[in-house]
């Protein structure tokens, strides 16, 4: 469950390239219209709506003020890891064993050499996204064991449900990024997986994607296949990768996060740092508790990025949860987790960071309706508090136990809504629409006006999974339920996929690269 840019985008470009009617008719007809010609990929979102805040001056600096004193008096634990334990001792920490004691303003010191935004650059410029500032980037589910099919039921995920994933993440328009570990192919030897994963998002996709942290050898190799991609000298000047870095809370880093964290920020390569908290077992149980837990444990792991490296590129992450206190299982879509994202959200543009955290999250078994509401009660926080980067924005299901294919594109269906409205109000001339007013005038209707005219195609957005047709049409075409028909544009997009372009050359270093580390090395399962 763990959770001059112009020029340079070119480069990265030149690399990667080496109403319903009574009968059918009226309804097919709008069918054609929406099926027509292929989805375009929707850039980055950009912002032009206010955010909502929830935390006032004072309650801020209250949350601010104890995060100083965890990171101060209480201190955060860098476990296993010698060379970094020296590092925060060199740059002013007090360090005790493994206990390590920030004083006070240090870690916020240093979280300011951090860039406020960046480029994320993919193998097709045009995919390339800028995380912080007013944008915000969707990716897909990260992480789980299983998966889950309309046909096939619950499983373990395989390499050929990797793959598909990826492919059904590049087709998804409202996807930005292509993700990293969308399910765990349990049917590779796990010191060999990741090199299967990182080639599928090269392959199978041109979108931006995110590199592997189960090991710093394997933070390396993502480094040498990118190298492979871009080229070495772009990879040493840009970011082309981001990766996961999970506090192993309460308030303790692990030696195998420490090191691949060490690779990515010495390689510039971007970070998100998220305290991965179950309120009530990893936090308090308060809001409030857990927004301090969660920014000192961001702060010291940031403030330490910032040591290997200053200027290596960070996000503040945030991943909180409530429990059930009669079962302790996660719960998901509950009012706690949402204050603490909005209360998040602005503690990270305080800090003048870009911030991860929300999603399409839910501890529904199925596509249902708890699946439905809990992941609208994440998401819609997610648009509205101003998240930079949304992982899991598409696809988790069972607390993030499950990969579903047709949760993932009944979720980025909703995306495409998130994006419309954090697109705002269209104040030219034509979005006034007075000439269809005038044209109109009282007593009439607008169906027929030339405004209405001009614009039925790109009014209002048109959902890929809702039927919106009377019960008497629904029910001719086969009484389908959203599941149903998610399951249908699932088989539709596979069927039809069509891989990027990538240059053979590219494509064949990073085969052999992956041939040679295999080679190198017996498989291990655990």
């Amino acid at each position: 469950m763990s959770d001059s840019d112009t020029d340079t985008e070119q480069q990265a470009g030149r690399a990667g390239r080496a109403g319903r009617g009574r009968s059918g008719g009226g309804a097919a007809s709008r069918r054609a219209v929406r099926s027509a010609g292929k989805a375009t990929q929707l850039k980055f979102i950009t912002r032009k709506i206010p955010y909502f805040e929830t935390l006032n001056e004072e309650a801020l600096e209250i949350i601010e003020e104890n995060a100083e004193i965890i990171l101060e008096e209480i201190g955060i634990e860098f476990r296993d890891d010698a060379e970094a334990l020296q590092i925060l001792k060199d740059n002013g920490c007090d360090v005790q064993g493994e206990r390590v004691r920030f004083p006070r303003g240090l870690a916020r010191q240093w979280c300011k050499h951090a860039p406020s935004q960046f480029t994320q650059h993919a193998r097709n410029s045009e995919r390339s996204v800028i995380i912080g500032g007013n944008n915000t980037v969707f990716a897909p589910v990260y992480g789980p064991p299983f998966v889950r099919d309309y046909d096939g039921g619950r499983r373990y995920a395989t390499i050929e449900d990797f793959r598909n994933f990826v492919k059904l993440a590049y087709a998804m328009p409202a996807l930005h990024h292509s993700g990293g570990t969308v399910c765990e192919p349990v049917d590779i030897p796990v010191n060999k997986r990741h090199l299967d994963m990182l080639y599928s998002h090269i392959r199978y996709s041109d979108k931006p994607y995110m590199g592997s942290v189960t090991a710093p050898e394997r933070a390396e190799d993502s480094i040498a296949m990118s190298k492979l991609v871009f080229g070495d000298e772009f990879v040493e000047n840009n970011t082309v990768m981001i990766s996961l870095i999970n506090a192993n809370s309460p308030m303790t880093f692990d030696d195998t996060m420490l090191g691949a964290l060490k690779v990515y920020a010495r390689n510039m390569q971007a970070c998100i740092i998220t305290p991965f908290i179950l309120s009530g077992a990893m936090a308090p149980v308060t809001p409030a508790g857990v927004m301090a837990q969660t920014l000192a444990e961001a702060m010291a792991g940031i403030a330490f990025a910032q040591m290997v490296r200053k200027g290596a590129p960070v996000v503040l992450g945030s991943f909180a949860s409530s429990i059930s206190m009669q079962s302790g299982a996660p719960t998901f879509g509950t009012p706690e987790p949402a204050l603490v994202l909005y209360g998040m959200a602005q503690l990270a543009r305080r800090l003048g960071l870009p911030f991860r955290s929300g999603g399409s999250l839910c501890g529904s078994k199925t596509p249902d309706a708890q699946a439905a509401y809990e992941s609208a009660n994440t998401i819609i926080p997610t648009a509205l508090a101003g998240v930079n980067f949304t992982l899991h924005a598409a696809g988790w299901l069972e607390g993030g136990l499950i990969s579903s294919y047709e949760k993932l594109v009944m979720d980025a269906d909703q995306l495409g809504m998130m994006q419309r409205m954090l697109d705002g109000y269209d104040m030219t001339e034509n979005g006034q629409a007075m000439s269809a007013i005038r044209e109109v005038g009282p007593g009439s209707h607008f169906l027929g006006c030339a405004h209405t005219q001009a614009n039925f195609e790109t009014a209002f957005f048109r959902s890929t999974i809702a039927d919106n047709n009377s019960f008497e049409q629904w029910e001719s075409e086969g009484s389908k339920d959203a599941y149903q028909r998610a399951s249908g544009l699932v088989k539709k997009i596979l069927e039809e996929y069509v891989a990027p372009e990538l240059d053979p050359a590219i494509d064949e270093a990073v085969l052999e690269f992956i041939s040679n580390k295999k080679t190198s090395m017996p498989d291990a399962f655990t």
